[in-house]
């Protein structure tokens, strides 16, 4: 035999009562469904409890809201009955309407409205489906009884969260159904007290009737059908990559739904463990799934863990003082004054100084708690033994569950890390004994976040993906989202690394979507989808999008975005840049951002601001972490005067050489911005600081490349004409070179806390004579690299480089994480 339970949205609409007597009449149902558990209409509870404030609060639009339960009933029955059965059915329906409103204009008349009061209103949601349900499935060829479960499940009188009494209610199922030979439909969510009050079992206790009658009856297995294909790894409204478990322990459940998993209420699982009987979860409208099996003996997961839950709202008590330490029955006397209170409590933990103890409640709970604790310690306070509790509010508990946590080291690292990684602040931790739990308690609004990065960290450890966020699209942002665009297959496919693109900018506009924006699209969507770019608003939807593992991409070349870097690091946010300007401003920015990177392990890379793709940063990083000492830096570190002094050979004059590089677009527009050698100061400057000398950019020694004359004249025709006139200087200088077997190049030197870029003549063995087109070349002198220094080598400029180099960080990004 089975129990099966319907929910609401099951019998929320003609098509899905349709689709539960197909269910029924299907060869694994038929003929072996002893009882049918069905909750009221979709909404139609909520709708009872808003009739019956409005009720109270003597507003006679009740009434036309009743009228409309009625024709949304009436409709179900003249749509799926046959004519002869449509007009009883409706009398049934009419009668139990009008009771309603019986009990709602003397509710209207007293202004008041009782818990038990509201309990009976509630009752009539489940009573009216069942109504219907019953002759429906008869019409369907299975005969079928209404069955009122306030004649068989008996309550205490908690009006609103009753609890069922099994010895008086499982005689009582019985021995009803021995003289029902018929299919039942009966009422879930409602009993009856022992007198015959009417009760609630409290929201979602539908699911327990089911269970209930399930255990009565010794049921083969109680299926609960619902909207979704089992129970999930997780929220899927919160987590996206949450996928159906194929089955979990009865305790796995308990805990689970404990603490928000809304597929289940939590205590179902208790009636159906004591008798041993499974409980499947299936999807109404997607009977082919075969759901989530919940029994004593499982195949074990795969996982470490089984689901991640959250309870969305709780609110913290908090009480601390010196009057608790070593104070034996301190504990009890706190947790009974809440149970006189019938306070529920969700979460306990102390501190091992027993200085501070703190449990969380439901928030509508909190209020009451603390003035029940200062009831109770109303002497401790007055001494100042024990200070007065503290609310907490606007909390979240994250839930992380699975019987294979047992004995398992390394969890609860991997929980925090995932936390920690995110920004996500721990309020309190609790794990109980049995290591199937490990709560905590965090902010509500970092709730999505910690549960994505929790999920992450467990059931896609083989996949670390990355929610991108870029400005700048122009020539260095332009390629990278083509290269992006090319690659992100490749990478989800072959290396389990995803970026999502989810916001993008340029000076004029920006584009969000949380379900991800086409890199090959990206720049097209923010002309005609975009909104005015507003970098405060960028940053600050961004933050508002809260994603874990997050990473901010500056592709520009301005001071305005940089400014904001600490700000944006201090959200928990990495950073990937090939801007030079945040680190090559003030020295106490360029040390705030790097030193709030390492302390708070939020990655700060900015490879690519010295020589594009070119891994010098990241070498200096590996060579002081290994011990060594940097002794001297000689580099060419701009690929403009790079290509210039190495194609200048005497068969161009100086000018045209300039004249060239522009044409190949290895210059600025103007290309004084690279001959007047600041950009590439401030790459020494970086450099200089990464190898720990407080430097700022005055102290960087620049010898002028060109005359005064150059960078007076108006415009970028005038300033070549005027070059021209300085053609003979530049040949006579380098013709001088040559007679002694040697070249022109522009080198820096960075050497006992001192930086200087100047150009020199560099003579037979000189590395630097290796050079070609625009590359540039870093010679790293240390301790260890002495006799033979160290040489880094390759393309300094161009977007390709530039760009695959700030993807390369992007990547580094995503093996952070857990």
């Amino acid at each position: 035999m089975i129990v099966c339970k319907f929910g609401g949205t099951s019998v929320g609409s003609v098509e899905a009562i349709r689709q539960l007597v197909s269910i029924l009449q299907d060869p694994d149902h038929k003929g072996r469904v002893r009882v049918v558990v069905v909750s009221a209409f979709s909404k139609v509870t909520d709708t009872l409890i808003a009739i019956a404030r409005k009720a109270e609060q003597g507003n006679g639009t009740f009434k036309d809201d009743v009228s409309q339960l009625f024709e949304r009933h009436r409709e179900v029955i003249y749509r799926l009955l046959p004519a002869e059965t449509q007009g009883p059915t409706e009398g049934v329906v009419r009668s139990l309407i009008e009771d309603l409103e019986r009990i709602l204009e003397g509710v209207a008349r007293l202004g008041e409205l009782s818990n038990r009061t509201l309990d009976m209103v509630m009752s009539f949601g489940e009573r009216l489906s069942a109504s219907i349900i019953a002759p429906i499935c008869t019409a369907a060829g299975m005969p079928a009884d209404y069955l009122d479960a306030r004649l068989v499940i008996r309550t205490d009188d908690r009006f609103g969260n009753a609890r069922f009494i099994p010895e008086e209610t499982y005689p009582a199922i019985r021995s009803l159904l021995q003289n029902r030979p018929h299919l039942q439909i009966a009422t879930g969510f409602i009993g009856a007290t022992l007198d015959g009050k009417t009760t609630t079992l409290g929201r979602g206790g539908s699911d327990l009737s089911a269970a209930i009658f399930g255990a009565a009856i010794g049921a083969e297995e109680i299926e609960i059908w619902t909207d979704v294909d089992g129970i999930l790894t997780s929220d899927p409204r919160l987590v996206p990559t949450a996928f159906r478990m194929d089955s979990i322990s009865y305790e796995e459940a308990l805990e689970l739904s404990h603490f928000g998993a809304k597929v289940l209420h939590p205590p179902t699982v208790l009636p159906a463990m004591e008798k041993g009987i499974p409980i499947r979860i299936r999807n109404t409208f997607n009977p082919s799934c075969p759901g989530t099996l919940i029994a004593r003996e499982v195949p074990p997961s795969p996982y470490p863990v089984r689901g991640i839950s959250s309870l969305r709202e709780v609110a913290l008590i908090r009480l601390e003082g010196t009057g608790m330490v070593g104070v034996a029955g301190f504990s009890a006397r706190l947790f009974s004054a809440l149970a006189r209170r019938h306070i529920n409590v969700i979460l306990i933990t102390q501190a091992s100084s027993e200085y501070s103890i703190c449990c969380a409640v439901l928030p509508k709970d909190a209020p009451e708690a603390a003035a029940a604790i200062k009831e109770e310690f109303e002497s401790e306070i007055a001494r100042s033994a024990i200070e007065p509790p503290v609310i907490e509010r606007d909390l979240s508990i994250i839930a992380v569950v699975g019987s294979r946590m047992k004995s398992t080291p390394g969890i609860a690292g991997k929980v925090f890390h995932a936390l920690g990684r995110n920004g996500v602040n721990v309020v309190a931790i609790a794990q109980g004994s049995s290591e199937l739990n490990i709560s905590a308690v965090i902010s509500r609004q970092d709730e999505a976040k910690a549960l994505n990065a929790i999920h992450d960290a467990f059931f896609l450890a083989g996949l670390r993906s990355v929610n991108l966020f870029l400005v700048g699209t122009g020539l260095i942002g332009g390629t990278l989202l083509d290269q992006l665009a090319q690659q992100q297959e490749i990478l989800a496919d072959r290396y389990k690394i995803r970026i999502n693109l989810i916001g993008v900018a340029n000076s004029k506009h920006m584009l969000f979507d949380a379900a991800g924006i086409e890199p090959a699209r990206a720049r097209e969507a923010l002309l005609s989808q975009g909104e005015p770019m507003d970098l405060d608003g960028f940053i600050s939807r961004m933050r508002a999008f809260n994603l874990p593992n997050s990473c901010f991409c500056d592709c520009t070349a301005a001071d305005t975005v940089p400014s904001r870097y600490l700000d944006i690091l201090k959200s928990s946010i990495p950073i990937v840049t090939p801007n030079k300007r945040a680190n090559s401003g003030l020295l106490s920015y360029y040390t705030a951002l790097t030193e709030y990177s390492r302390e708070r392990g939020i990655p700060y890379l900015y490879e690519t601001t010295v020589c594009a793709g070119l891994p010098v940063i990241s070498t200096l990083h590996d060579l002081f972490l290994s011990g060594d000492r940097i002794r001297r830096i000689e580099a060419v570190v701009s690929g403009t005067l790079s290509y210039i002094f190495n194609n200048f050979d005497g068969s161009k004059p100086f000018s045209g050489l300039v004249w060239e590089a522009k044409q190949k677009g290895y210059t600025e527009p103007d290309p004084r911005d690279d001959l007047n050698a600041m950009d590439a100061a401030r790459k020494v400057l970086i450099l200089a600081r990464e190898c720990g000398m407080p430097l700022e950019f005055e102290a960087i020694r620049v010898e002028p490349i060109l005359p005064p004359s150059c960078f007076t004249a108006p415009t970028v025709e005038a300033f070549f004409e005027e070059l021209k006139n300085h053609d003979q200087s530049f040949e006579e200088r380098r013709r001088r070179a040559a007679q002694q077997g040697k070249v022109l190049r522009y080198v820096a030197v960075i050497e006992e806390g001192k930086a200087e870029l100047r150009l020199r003549e560099e003579g037979e063995g000189s590395p630097f004579r290796s050079l070609v087109d625009a590359d540039n070349m870093v010679v790293i002198t240390t301790d260890r690299y002495s006799v033979l220094p160290m040489v880094i080598k390759g393309p300094g400029a161009g977007a390709q480089v530039t760009a695959a180099g700030v993807f390369a960080d992007i990547v580094r990004i995503a093996r952070t994480l857990v």
